[in-house]
């Protein structure tokens, strides 16, 4: 409650000014902190779960990408097999459902303007089958996930090469 008599709101606190700094003081460095390592187990969950971040795309179309990105950024300092795992996860999650939705989308074009001329009916069994290939990339990211969490060094087919040279060079 205020004691100021001029003003009779209760909800009003007098609060007094902050004393001045005698002199200036030097202004000290930040100390560094290193970066703490990551337990084993929590290694193995984040790897997991960079892998299984594809299953987001089901639901939202490219949110899966998210989460291996960020543990991407917040761990690439801490553990290089989370941030190998989680780098590869987010590369090849990026390969398939952007490249492989890209020629199945062609080709169903290709069979759609085709089947005009009936040479196209029989492009749609193999139309079908790359349409497929996105959703291979679920049985592979679980692969993936299983050998993470069993603390082993999985690396994707072309892309893991890839990865490790940039991750490393």
């Amino acid at each position: 409650m205020s004691d100021n008599p001029e003003t009779n709101d209760p909800f009003t606190i007098d609060v007094p000014p902050a004393a001045e700094p005698a002199g200036e003081q030097p202004a000290s460095a930040a100390p560094t902190v290193e970066p703490r390592p990551i337990s084993e187990s929590d290694e193995r969950t984040l790897a997991v779960v960079s892998h299984l971040s594809i299953f987001l795309n089901l639901v939202t179309g490219f949110l899966g990408l998210v989460p291996p990105l960020i543990i991407y950024y917040l761990h690439k300092d801490r553990s290089r097999y989370v941030a190998y795992q989680s780098l590869q996860a987010l590369i090849f999650q990026l390969v398939f459902w952007v490249g492989g939705g890209l020629i199945a989308g062609l080709f169903w074009a290709i069979t759609g303007i085709t089947s005009i001329v009936l040479v196209g009916l029989c492009c749609i069994p193999l139309a079908i089958l790359i349409s497929l290939i996105p959703f291979g990339a679920y049985v592979y990211a679980i692969v993936a996930a299983l050998d993470t969490y069993k603390g082993q060094d999985f690396k994707y087919w072309l892309v893991g090469d890839w990865v490790r040279k940039t991750y490393e060079g």
